[in-house]
């Protein structure tokens, strides 16, 4: 079977898994959380009230909803010998694996939607004089999203490898918690992948700390750089995985 046809077949079979399980809801609640930070807050400008939003967003509940993510997506797997069953159909494991990739970069990509509806929602309710800066949002979230490629990746290849489906998390929360310190770091903190969606995300470029006065440039290199690495790496192990 060919990789196009493998990758279609999945992403048609997790769809069903996904609106049988109550993991979709899980995209709601970030932005919520964020829609009542904003609200809470008294920010004059979209730029403080974007850096108030996307603060905790970015720092800890994308990180730790990627994570759950694809955890759930190998879930199903993990459990009665589900790899058994699919690696021994006519399958790429490309397709396999690209398929159930795309699933998690679906659901992050929702739950940058449903922020965006949060942040428009708060700036209206707060009556903001200014235009909505599009540019400034839309750029920003998507920064946000395409950090989470290569956390993603790596968790996904942390899942693959690992059979519970506790280990992940826990590894993946573990490693979230420390955030805002390598935050601080413009050495280590644009190449710890938990810090690198909050550090795209929050809109203080040339007046911040540590990590978020790194050239954006030289941020998307290493976002870049290690997306292609993890992926790779995952994509190695999993066509080497026993049946």
């Amino acid at each position: 079977m060919s990789f196009t046809t493998t990758y279609f077949r999945i992403l048609s079979a997790e769809r069903l898994k996904m609106a049988k399980s109550p993991v979709w809801l899980l995209v709601l609640i970030s932005p919520l959380i964020s829609l009542l930070i904003g609200l809470l807050s008294s920010t004059g400008d979209w730029n403080a009230l974007m850096s108030v939003m996307v603060m905790l967003h970015g720092m800890l509940l994308l990180p730790m909803l990627t994570g759950v993510f694809t955890s759930f997506v190998c879930r199903f797997e993990h459990a009665g010998g589900g790899w058994k069953q699919l690696l021994v159909l006519p399958l790429t494991r490309a397709g396999v694996y690209w398929g159930k990739f795309t699933i998690v970069m679906a659901l992050v990509a929702g739950t940058q939607l449903l922020l965006l509806g949060s942040i428009i929602l708060t700036g209206m309710i707060q009556g903001m004089a200014d235009p909505i800066p599009w540019s400034l949002i839309l750029g920003r979230l998507l920064l946000g999203f395409l950090a989470c490629v290569p956390l993603a990746a790596l968790q996904m290849f942390v899942s693959l490898i690992w059979s519970s489906f506790a280990a992940p998390l826990a590894l993946n929360f573990a490693l979230t918690i420390p955030n805002i310190l390598v935050a601080n770091s413009a050495t280590y903190g644009p190449y710890y992948p938990w810090a690198q969606p909050m550090i795209l995300m929050v809109p203080i470029d040339g007046a911040g700390f540590g990590a978020f006065n790194v050239p954006l440039s030289t941020l998307l290199s290493v976002v870049g750089g290690s997306a292609v690495l993890f992926i790779a790496i995952g994509m190695i192990y999993f066509s080497k995985k026993e049946v």
